[in-house]
């Protein structure tokens, strides 16, 4: 069966548990696979992505005719898009991963107990891991990628409409495997585009060990809802970044314009600008100015919409709303304290920015601030694992428990502890 041939939804429970299998196979395999064969598996795919571009585009070109035809938001046709740029950044995140130490085995701390056992905590993987994902097929390439070089096997749901694109980038890592002389089983793609393949997922305890949705708000919340699997959850970006008085207006106007518009329909969007009230009359006029040359569609609060006509009002729902749009809300506040307060109370907890000179004021934003990345001086669009080093990323974990912030291959793993003795019995 082709990566993209649908199935008969009567056959579902059987098509995933065959999946299941697969993959539990191939996890045994990886756990014995060296990082040698691993890195030669990721090289290998990435030289396919190139030598098949235009097989990518032509199978991306079915996706975004029946997304145009749909009539489906502009950020998400965004997100859809490749083109041999992006095709490339796909090669070049799988070699970026290959280059990455591989953490399978790290030793993470070791000591010794008086009565002679040495014990040491070490790196292993979590085992097989579920994508559900949306729209964007680059994510079929990263998470391929990052949970082959943490010795993991993947079942990759993408979004329906990318379905042809994510088929034909599976095949490209499957050409990878092969090469490499790995089981096929590693990277796997769910081969229809029915929903009912989601919810069967979400109950394949005997197969996935961890589910990891990456997508809008109602995905997150059906798996959270419906998952019998624990979840790394990748919640909304309702990203903020705020304009302390204390800030050099010609840097914030640069961090702002980047952090909406550079690309808008990805979670490190700001979605909110909050502005010190104080200098508010002083900052605000240049941002206004270049975001709307920008294109961008501005919203604010009273004292807001009276420095510019180009603002429309803002209502309560905007500081709830991601928009992944070019759209932004703007809100003054009472310095610091009401920046923080703003943001603990309607931020998802993704990433959050503060712009300003004053390194105490920088340093309290970054301490009280409670979310996965909190930045000072820089573009929220950097909210990214590829730009922290990672190579790439799953996804921005917004819970709290065993990853949080980008997820690449360290967070891909979990650790056990190893004790070595000589003949030691307990009294």
């Amino acid at each position: 069966m082709t990566a993209a041939t649908a199935i008969d939804t009567g056959d579902i429970a059987r098509e995933m548990a065959e999946l299941g299998r697969h993959a539990r196979d191939a996890v045994h395999t990886l756990g014995q696979a060296t990082t040698d064969q691993k890195n030669a598996a990721l090289h290998a795919a990435a030289e396919s992505l190139r030598r098949n571009t235009e097989a990518l585009l032509s199978a991306n070109a079915r996706d975004m005719a029946a997304a145009e035809a749909s009539q489906i938001a502009a950020s998400l046709l965004d997100r859809l898009k490749l083109d041999e740029g992006r095709i490339e950044a796909m090669a070049v995140g799988l070699e970026q991963i290959a280059d990455l130490p591989d953490p399978v085995g790290e030793v993470l701390s070791s000591w010794s107990r008086p009565n002679g056992l040495q014990i040491s905590r070490v790196r292993v993987p979590l085992g097989v891991i579920g994508i559900i994902y949306e729209s964007r097929p680059n994510v079929t390439a990263d998470a391929g990628g990052l949970c082959l070089k943490s010795g993991n096997a993947a079942i990759l749901r993408g979004g329906s409409e990318s379905f042809h694109s994510s088929g034909a980038i599976l095949e490209c890592l499957q050409a990878g495997l092969a090469t490499a002389g790995l089981l096929g089983g590693a990277i796997q793609l769910v081969p229809t585009t029915d929903r009912a393949a989601v919810g069967e997922m979400l109950t394949m305890t005997d197969f996935i060990d961890i589910i990891v949705p990456r997508g809008g708000k109602s995905l997150i919340e059906r798996v959270q809802t419906e998952s019998k699997i624990p979840v790394i959850a990748h919640l909304e970006g309702l990203c903020h970044t705020y304009i302390d008085g204390d800030s050099d207006t010609a840097m914030a106007t640069d961090i702002v314009v980047n952090a909406k518009m550079r690309r808008p329909g990805i979670c490190g969007a700001t979605e909110t600008l909050l502005v010190d009230s104080a200098a508010a009359l002083k900052t605000l006029p240049k941002i206004i100015e270049a975001l709307a040359n920008a294109g961008c569609e501005l919203r604010g609060d009273e004292a807001t919409q009276a420095i510019d006509e180009r603002v429309g009002k803002a209502t309560e729902q905007d500081w709830w709303t991601e928009y992944l749009e070019p759209v932004l809300s703007i809100r003054q506040v009472d310095g610091l304290d009401g920046a923080i307060e703003h943001i603990n109370t309607y931020s998802s907890h993704h990433t959050d920015s503060i712009v300003t000179n004053d390194a105490e004021k920088a340093e309290r934003f970054l301490n009280v601030v409670d979310s996965a990345i909190v930045m000072h001086n820089a573009s929220t669009q950097f909210a990214d694992g590829g730009e922290f080093g990672m190579g790439a990323e799953i996804g921005i974990s917004t819970g709290r428990l065993h990853a949080r912030g980008p997820v690449g291959v360290e967070q891909l793993t979990t650790f056990k502890y190893v004790v070595r003795g000589e003949g030691q019995v307990r009294p």
